[in-house]
C-alpha cells in the first residue's frame, strides 16, 4: 500500500502571460472584480481543488479536517463565481439583441456625451445616475455641499440632468478653455461634451438663456450657494422652486368656510376667492475683468474665478431679497411689506423698542404662521432688543456681550439681514425694523444655473486700446417675492 502523498502546497497564482491572479481566501474577495478576473480565479480554483482531491497519478486523497475545510470553502467560492459570471452573461446576451435605455444611457455617459439620452431619461434615472455622480466626482465638496447638491437633485430633474451634462473630465476641461482661451483647442472629446451643453440647454431651457457656457455644478455658485458659507438667511428658510420660464405663477387662498347647518337644510355657499400670486424672474449679472497674465499663471483659475462670483452673487440676493423694489429685480420682503398697512405693527412708543413690542408684533401674526415663523433684523435691532431685560422686566430678552447675537425669540430662530433698517435710523411711520412669520410665503423662483462667457479683449474707455485685460460675464436668472402678506408681521416705527 502507497504511503499517502501530503498535498502539494497551496499555489499562491498562476501566471497568464502578463498576469497573475491570487487564490480567493473568502467570498468577499470577488467583490469588485471583472468578468475577465472572475474567469481567471475560476481556472485557478480548479487547478487547487484538483491537487487537494486527487495525486497526480489520479488517486483520491484523505484530507485532513483542516484540508477539508479548505476544500469546501474553494467549492464555495467558485459556485459564487460561476453564479456571478452566469447572471452577467445572460444580462450581456439581452444587450446583444436589444440594447436598453439604461445601457445606452451609462455608455453615453462614460464617453461624455449624455446629453440626447440625458433630455429622455425618466425623472428617476436622471435622479440615480446625477446622485452616482455627485457620489463619485463630488468628493472634493464639504459634507454641507454634498448634502445642499444631494437636497437639489432630488428636487429638481433640471439639475440632476445639468450635473450628467457638465459634471465630466471632458466638458470641465473644454469649459475652462472656453474662460481662459480666445481661441480655444478643444480635442473630439472635449468638442462633443460642448455639443451635448448645447443640446441640453436647447431642449431644456429654450432661447431665453442662450449663448454662454454653464458652469459646473459642484463649482456652480448659483446652485450650491447655500453650502459656501453664505449669509443668506433666505436660502435657508424661504421656498426656492425651478421653472423653466420667466416666471412662476401659484394659487392663494384664504381657506375654506366650514358651517354647522341644520338637517335637510341646503349647504351654506363656502365659496372661496383664489389669487394668483407671481414672482418673475430676471437676469443677475457680474463681471471680472482680469489681465492676461494672471489668467496665464493664476492656479486653478477658474475655481478661483466661481468663489468671487459667489461672494458677489450672495451679497446682491440678500439685498435684493430684502430690499429689492421689484422692478427689474425681485420684489423684497421689507418693500412689500412697509407697502402693506395690514400686516404692520407700530412700536408702543415711537423711536424706542420696549420689553412689549416683540409681545405685540407676535401676537399680531396668524397662528398657522407662528408655527413655522422666523424672525429677520438687523443687528441694531437685535442689539435693542438684546438690551430689554432688567431686574425690573426680568421676562425680557438678554444676551450678554460674549454672545454675538439672540438667535431666539419665543423659540423662533432669529436671523441678520444687514439690509434691515436699524431702530435708531428708522424715522418714518413705515420703516421696518423687524418681520416675523412664515418665510416659505417669499417665494424664490430660480431658472437653471449660472452661465459664464469669456469676453476676450477689454479696451481702455479714453483711448479704445487693448489694456492687456479679458472678463468673464456671469448671470443667472432668478426671483423673489412675497406670495402671500399675511403670513408676516412687520414691526414699524410708528
Amino acid at each position: 500500500m502507497k504511503a499517502k502523498q501530503k498535498p502539494a502546497a497551496k499555489p499562491a497564482a498562476t501566471e497568464d502571460d502578463s498576469r497573475s491572479v491570487s487564490v480567493p481566501q473568502s467570498l468577499e474577495d470577488l467583490r469588485g472584480q471583472t468578468p475577465e478576473e472572475l474567469r481567471d480565479i475560476v481556472t485557478v480554483l480548479d487547478a487547487h481543488l484538483r491537487a487537494l482531491h486527487q495525486t497526480d497519478a489520479g488517486e483520491l486523497r484523505d484530507l485532513s479536517e483542516e484540508e477539508q475545510a479548505a476544500f469546501d470553502l474553494g467549492m464555495e467560492i467558485r459556485e459564487k463565481a460561476v453564479d456571478m459570471l452566469d447572471h452577467h452573461d445572460k444580462i450581456r446576451d439581452v444587450f446583444k439583441r436589444q440594447p436598453s435605455s439604461v445601457q445606452s444611457v451609462y455608455q453615453s455617459i462614460r464617453r461624455g456625451d449624455p446629453s440626447t439620452d440625458v433630455v429622455r431619461m425618466t425623472v428617476s434615472e436622471a435622479r440615480d445616475h446625477a446622485l452616482r455622480t455627485l457620489e463619485t466626482s463630488g468628493s472634493h465638496l464639504e459634507a454641507d455641499q454634498q448634502k445642499e447638491v444631494e437636497k437639489q437633485i432630488r428636487k429638481s430633474s433640471d439639475i440632476a440632468r445639468r450635473i450628467l451634462v457638465t459634471e465630466n473630465e471632458e466638458y470641465r476641461a473644454a469649459w475652462v478653455k472656453m474662460m481662459t482661451q480666445t481661441h480655444p483647442f478643444l480635442d473630439e472629446d472635449e468638442n462633443r461634451a460642448m455639443r451635448s451643453w448645447e443640446e441640453y440647454r436647447a431642449a431644456s431651457e429654450g432661447t431665453g438663456s442662450a449663448g454662454g457656457y454653464g458652469i459646473p455644478v459642484f463649482i456652480d455658485p448659483s446652485i450650491i450657494l447655500t453650502a459656501q458659507g453664505s449669509g443668506n438667511p433666505f436660502l435657508d428658510i424661504a421656498r426656492t422652486v425651478d421653472v423653466n420660464t420667466n416666471a412662476w405663477k401659484g394659487v392663494t387662498s384664504a381657506g375654506v368656510s366650514w358651517s354647522f347647518d341644520a338637517e335637510g337644510s341646503a349647504v351654506s355657499d363656502d365659496a372661496v376667492t383664489l389669487a394668483q400670486p407671481t414672482v418673475t424672474v430676471f437676469m443677475a449679472r457680474g463681471f471680472i475683468p482680469f489681465s492676461i497674465e494672471l489668467g496665464q499663471d493664476y492656479p486653478s483659475f477658474a475655481e478661483e474665478m466661481a468663489t468671487l462670483l459667489t461672494s458677489g452673487y450672495d451679497e446682491l440676493l440678500v439685498d435684493k431679497f430684502t430690499r429689492g423694489s421689484g422692478t427689474g429685480e425681485p420684489m423684497g420682503v421689507l418693500t412689500e411689506l412697509s407697502a402693506n398697512s395690514a400686516v404692520r405693527v407700530a412700536l408702543g412708543t415711537g423711536g424706542t423698542v420696549a420689553a412689549g413690542d416683540p409681545y405685540n408684533v407676535w401676537s399680531k401674526l396668524p397662528q398657522r404662521f407662528r408655527r413655522k415663523a422666523s424672525w429677520l433684523m438687523s443687528v441694531d435691532a437685535n442689539n435693542a432688543i438684546r438690551e430689554l431685560a432688567t431686574a425690573n422686566v426680568y421676562h425680557a430678552v438678554t444676551v450678554t456681550l460674549p454672545e454675538g447675537w439672540a438667535d431666539a425669540l419665543f423659540g423662533k430662530p432669529v436671523y441678520e439681514s444687514p439690509y434691515m433698517p436699524d431702530h435708531t435710523t428708522s424715522t418714518t411711520a413705515t420703516s421696518g425694523l423687524a418681520v416675523v412669520g412664515d418665510f416659505s410665503n417669499y417665494l424664490i423662483a430660480r431658472r437653471g444655473g449660472m452661465s459664464t462667457e469669456l469676453v476676450p479683449q477689454l479696451f481702455d474707455v479714453t483711448n479704445n486700446r487693448p489694456t492687456g485685460q479679458r472678463g468673464w460675464f456671469a448671470y443667472a436668472r432668478i426671483g423673489g417675492g412675497p406670495i402671500n402678506d399675511n403670513a408676516f408681521r412687520l414691526l414699524v416705527n410708528s
